[in-house]
């Protein structure tokens, strides 16, 4: 049996209530229960326990984050989530300070992270076309990739010592939607990327 803990941090607005996203959590569970995975679930709109959630972190094998991207970066909830959660953990359960020593503070920040064993994935929702990125002809992003763009939230979790799975993504949802195609590409991630866990 292996651990996976998914974050569900859509934050609900007028023009998205956050339907697409509790799909694909509830599609990523059933794929990875199939699989034999035990599969647990936080989501930005209920209340939730500091210390539990740092306990989540602790238990998975993978953590799945699905947002949408909102002004270039997750919602305001989320970003609330890792400022309470993410600042608790920095005595031990996510990480040991920043890996720095007193006897040397210059070398290696960011290295202290203790769950080194833990895999990521990012899989995000968003109104921008695949064609804005990685095309040094879209005037916006100017060439850079959405992992680019969503370089800030790796180094999140890399500053714990997790390790990324490719990223998955939804693009252009709101003008241009192609959602039963997404949720088969999710499918198709997962079973590439999630190995069933040996017996």
């Amino acid at each position: 049996m292996k651990n996976a803990f998914i974050i569900n941090a859509h934050e609900a607005y007028p023009f998205s209530e956050g339907k697409l996203n509790a799909t694909l959590v509830e599609i990523a569970k059933a794929n990875l229960v199939q699989k034999g995975y035990d599969v647990r679930i936080t989501t930005m709109k209920d209340d939730y326990d500091v210390e539990r959630e740092l306990s989540n972190h602790q238990w998975a094998d993978v953590l799945i984050l699905q947002s949408p991207v909102n002004w270039m970066e997750v919602p305001w909830s989320f970003k609330r989530y890792m400022d309470l959660v993410y600042s608790a953990g920095m005595g031990g359960q996510l990480c040991n300070g920043d890996g720095r020593s007193r006897q040397d503070p210059s070398s290696q920040y960011g290295t202290g992270g203790s769950l080194t064993d833990t895999k990521y994935m990012l899989s995000l929702t968003l109104n921008a076309p695949r064609s804005a990125f990685n095309d040094a002809s879209q005037s916006f992003f100017e060439g850079k990739s959405l992992d680019d763009l969503f370089w800030p939230m790796h180094l999140n979790f890399r500053f714990f010592g997790m390790q990324p799975l490719p990223t998955f993504a939804c693009f252009d949802v709101m003008k241009n939607p192609s959602i039963d195609d997404d949720f088969l590409r999710l499918e198709a991630h997962l079973n590439q990327h999630f190995a069933i866990p040996a017996s």
